[in-house]
């Protein structure tokens, strides 16, 4: 029998003989592969249709900057706790089974989210939009977590050009979501674009039950905290949540900035979203496919991306230091840097703390996939946390332009470190590999 074919793996099961991969992409891995992308097709557009137009909303029914901010954060801090908890028992609770629920409430939470316009102004909508936010959050948590655990484990020596293929379908979701619900939010009103595509999501979870594999595994003794004892790890980590807090900065600001400083619809800001999204949609399957081709360019392909967020968001209002106008070219441009440049950054990420995790001594399996999963997912969403609220506030006492150049020096500090930690590194490989030659070389010297 082709344990390819077979849909229930288990991390205990015998591999295949052969050590050499399949010519083509086995059924299971072309039904896992369709699935993911679909997960976060059908996710990223009902996550992205908020930033055109919920903040000119939300200020209607008597929210201020900070709060909108408040709000955009809580669905971080919520989705962080859910990342942890999750990412550690994904083995007892089912991969497939996270998914699917993850789904369902992410799919529910969307279409409740639509009827808030409903809710009278003021304390009333406030409280509800927290909560709904929270429950979509932790939803969302479910299904990214399981969604990532599970990629890497049915293609573990292709990871990083899988998830940079799939990155196609998150960049598509991102650059739907805004002009989509800008659009039916412009011609229909507040409720349409949170039904349809809350309906959208719904769909995905009847699909999903029926494509994805089961998953069996063991649970782990090891701890989140042991991953953090290591540097590079915490560097790596620290990267994570500058990319993250970046995009929160921009879900939360750029919409009211561009309405205010050029006169744009919710339409247009839309469109000008497609500047952030589109380079990264098309850059995330060549970076992935040579970050796993070539293995040691990882780092400075982190170091690298991170220098070019940095300059773009100081360029991006551009910071007052520079004494450049605001431009809404200029601005457009930045965004296209800033989504190349995250790309660079973020899909290295993954499979090199894999990678830091399995030279630690983690078992190879389902359970430190999820671990490694919900680490992810955690600093991405404090990172999500802090963009919306330190951004908004920034904003609201200073201004945008200033709230980006923050942005601006905490990708530059990031990308400081993970060079230094690498330089640093580098001699300290050179002596112990040269200590290697010796030691092997002495043996043959004495006979």
């Amino acid at each position: 029998m082709d344990p390819y074919v077979d849909l229930q793996q288990t991390d205990n099961s015998t591999p295949a003989e052969s050590t050499v991969p399949p010519p083509r992409m086995t059924r299971q891995q072309t039904l896992t592969l369709i699935s993911m992308a679909s997960v976060n097709f059908s996710s990223m557009i009902c996550y992205s249709i908020l930033g055109p137009f919920f903040p000119n909303e939300a200020v209607k029914k008597g929210a201020s900057q900070t709060v909108i901010g408040l709000i955009f954060g809580c669905y971080a801090v919520c989705n962080l706790i859910g990342s942890l908890i999750l990412g550690k028992y994904i083995v007892q609770i089912g991969a497939k089974f996270m998914l699917i629920m993850g789904l369902f409430v992410s799919s529910a939470c969307t279409i409740m989210f639509g009827l808030l316009n409903r809710v009278p102004a003021g304390p009333a909508f406030i409280t509800l939009c927290f909560v709904v936010r929270s429950v979509d959050a932790i939803g969302f948590a479910a299904a990214m977590t399981s969604s990532f655990a599970m990629t890497a484990k049915i293609f573990p020596n292709n990871v990083a050009t899988v998830l940079g293929s799939l990155e196609i379908f998150t960049g598509l979701g991102l650059i739907l979501g805004p002009p989509v619900g800008g659009w039916f939010y412009q011609s229909f009103g507040y409720e349409v674009p949170f039904m349809l595509l809350g309906c959208l999501l719904l769909i995905m979870v009847p699909f999903n039950i029926y494509v994805l594999p089961n998953i069996e595994s063991d649970p782990s003794k090891d701890s989140f905290f042991r991953l953090l004892t290591k540097v590079k790890i915490v560097l790596m980590c620290y990267v994570i949540f500058t990319l993250s807090s970046g995009l929160g900065f921009l879900d939360a600001t750029l919409s009211l900035f561009a309405m205010e400083t050029f006169g744009l619809s919710s339409g247009y800001v839309g469109l000008t979203m497609l500047g952030l999204s589109l380079p990264y949609c098309l850059a995330s399957p060549l970076l992935g496919y040579i970050t796993d081709k070539y293995p040691s360019t990882r780092p400075w392909f982190m170091v690298t991306g991170g220098a070019a967020t940095a300059t773009g968001f100081c360029l991006l209002g551009p910071a007052p230091f520079l004494y450049i106008p605001s431009q809404l070219w200029l601005l457009i441009v930045m965004l296209g840097v800033i989504g190349f440049s995250l790309g660079m950054s973020a899909i290295p990420t993954f499979p090199e703390i894999i990678k830091c995790a399995y030279e630690q001594g983690y078992e190879e399996g389902l359970s430190t996939l999820g671990m490694v999963s919900g680490l992810f997912g955690a600093f991405w969403s404090l990172g999500m946390f802090y963009g919306p609220i330190v951004g908004g506030i920034i904003t609201q006492h200073l201004n945008f332009e200033w709230a980006a150049a923050v942005q601006g020096g905490l990708a530059f500090l990031g990308a400081f470190l993970l060079a230094l930690h690498y330089l640093c590194q580098r001699p300290q490989q050179s002596i112990r590999g040269d200590s290697q030659q010796t030691d092997e070389s002495t043996p043959l010297l004495t006979e």
